[in-house]
């Protein structure tokens, strides 16, 4: 039997991130920003199941309304890694979507670094952790911060990654994660002239949420008043900031109750309303996808 069809029952966590800060500190001659972030891991995601077909392609079998079947990053990533290591075998592939799309929060490239991650193993393709990332920077800027895997500190275009220590993993903290229900362009925040460029940069050691910044987020709040009024609404209740160029916002709790008191607050006052989506969740100092994979293929980092 196939690794394939001896693990299609298995759901694999595709988890989201959050940017617990977001520094620019230059602009490159190519274009690209050099950045500090803090990518803090959760245990809230999306979850993806494989299975073996016979007509040795990759189809995905779960409709995405906006997104064309071979320009999803589920299957071009697939796609990606059955073309680098020769795999004449075709896969079905199946998600359980909860996470929003165009929300900072790295919905798409999640899912991409998840199918990279299982099908090296499911296919026993064998590359290392820094060759899956690699090919993952094809598909997005994000993939390797899923495929390592960890909370940590990035710097450079977001590919430097320095371990976080305990003090800063997050692992006891807990996010109150909204989602405005608008599309925030990327390109359109990296290439307007008000964004800050010059920010200097913070020896990782000394790093607290409350000396940092999202470089983006007056930007933001400034063109989608929507995002600025869920953010002034949060920081009622707890520290709060944009996430990457948004459009979640966040806010940082250290009580599960205390995060449901302010989610129902914000109900019962009827902020939000039915295009956004909010959900609760758990910092981790590794992936669930990391832990999935170790615990079932006994891999090591």
């Amino acid at each position: 039997m196939s690794r394939l069809a001896q693990y299609q029952t298995i759901q694999w966590p595709s988890p989201a991130k959050l940017n617990m800060f977001l520094h620019i500190t230059a602009q490159r001659d190519d274009g690209y920003h050099e950045l500090q972030s803090l990518f803090q891991m959760t245990d809230y995601g999306d979850f993806l199941s494989f299975a073996p077909n016979n007509v040795g392609t990759v189809r995905l079998l779960t409709d995405f309304a906006d997104v064309a079947h071979d320009q999803n990053l589920i299957v071009k990533a697939a796609n990606l890694l059955k073309t680098h290591c020769a795999i004449d075998a075709g896969v079905d592939i199946t998600i359980t979507k909860v996470l929003p799309m165009g929300g900072g929060i790295g919905g798409g490239s999640t899912n991409a670094a998840t199918v990279l991650m299982v099908l090296n193993q499911l296919w026993e393709c064998q590359l290392s952790l820094p060759q899956l990332a690699q090919l993952g920077l094809h598909l997005g800027a994000d993939v390797p911060v899923f495929i390592h895997g960890k909370t940590t500190f990035a710097e450079g275009v977001g590919e430097h990654f320095v371990p976080a220590t305990n003090k800063h993993s997050g692992a006891d903290a807990v996010f109150l994660v909204i989602h405005p229900g608008v599309h925030i362009s990327t390109k359109d925040i990296f290439t307007a002239p008000a964004l800050p460029r010059n920010t200097p940069k913070i020896d990782f050691n000394d790093y607290t949420f409350e000396q940092t910044q999202n470089d983006c987020q007056k930007l933001v709040l400034k063109h989608y008043p929507k995002v600025a009024n869920l953010l002034q609404h949060l920081l009622h209740y707890a520290p709060s900031r944009l996430t990457g160029t948004g459009a979640c916002v966040f806010a940082v709790f250290d009580k599960e109750a205390t995060a449901q008191q302010a989610l129902y607050a914000l109900q019962s006052q009827q902020i939000l309303d039915n295009t956004t989506h909010a959900f609760i969740c758990h910092g981790l100092a590794e992936s669930p996808l990391h832990t999935t994979i170790k615990s079932i293929f006994e891999v090591r980092d």
